[in-house]
């Protein structure tokens, strides 16, 4: 399969599932190219944005994890073009 480039935008409302989305994203750290967390303290809610570069089916299974945890909101978007 052919690579794509993506963003997956991760909202993290319940802060106790830190540590469960920490583990996902070491899972998938191959196809993770940048990351930046920003915590957002006075709303209570830490906001996450992730570069990758993978399949569609790798790049589906990390955002599927990541969704059904409770407490996320995940949204991912693709490149049309393959890389």
């Amino acid at each position: 399969m052919d690579n794509r480039i993506g963003v997956i935008g991760i909202v993290i409302e319940d802060l106790s599932e830190i540590n469960k989305v920490n583990d996902i994203l070491h899972q998938y750290g191959n196809i993770i190219i940048g990351r930046m967390g920003v915590p957002y303290r006075e709303k209570g809610v830490n906001v996450i944005s992730l570069i990758v570069n993978g399949t569609t089916d790798e790049i589906g299974a990390l955002s599927g994890k990541l969704g059904k945890i409770q407490g996320l909101n995940v949204k991912s978007a693709l490149s049309k073009k393959s890389y």
